[in-house]
């Protein structure tokens, strides 16, 4: 069976399975089954939510090639959009406060994504008011 290939990694997005979890689903009863949202290309549920934000702006003209989003983040939500930004050309800045974990801050930057940090006391209030004056 030949497998199949796909367009590009936002193909991916969605269309993740589903699976029965057999001792959950006892015979007669419900049937109880999980989505495997973490196979994801990017890990994570947030993939579909960033992934129609930022086609519904390009539909609507309000995202152009070479346009730059700008994001408060804590983690996924993040790490979606840096991925979708890189697949599509724009230049990506995040910004979430300085006591979310390196490995996210890794990820983000792996994929292109400029951080900027705020101060952790701020939360993501800090984050979200040094997004909007990026903006």
């Amino acid at each position: 069976m030949a497998e199949r290939i796909h367009g590009g990694v936002l193909d991916l997005v969605g269309g993740t399975p589903l699976v029965r979890l057999a001792k959950l689903s006892p015979e007669g009863g419900a049937e109880v089954c999980a989505k495997l949202e973490f196979l994801n290309p990017g890990g994570s549920v947030k993939d579909r939510a960033a992934l129609a934000m930022v086609t519904a702006a390009e539909g609507a003209g309000e995202l152009k090639a070479g346009a730059t989003i700008v994001e408060a983040t804590s983690g996924n939500t993040g790490i979606s959009l840096a991925m979708i930004a890189a697949v599509r050309g724009y230049r990506c800045i995040l910004v979430m406060p300085e006591d979310m974990s390196l490995a996210r801050r890794m990820i983000l930057k792996s994929y292109g994504a400029e951080v900027v940090l705020t101060p952790a006391q701020e939360g993501m209030a800090g984050a979200v008011d040094r997004a909007e004056r990026i903006v």
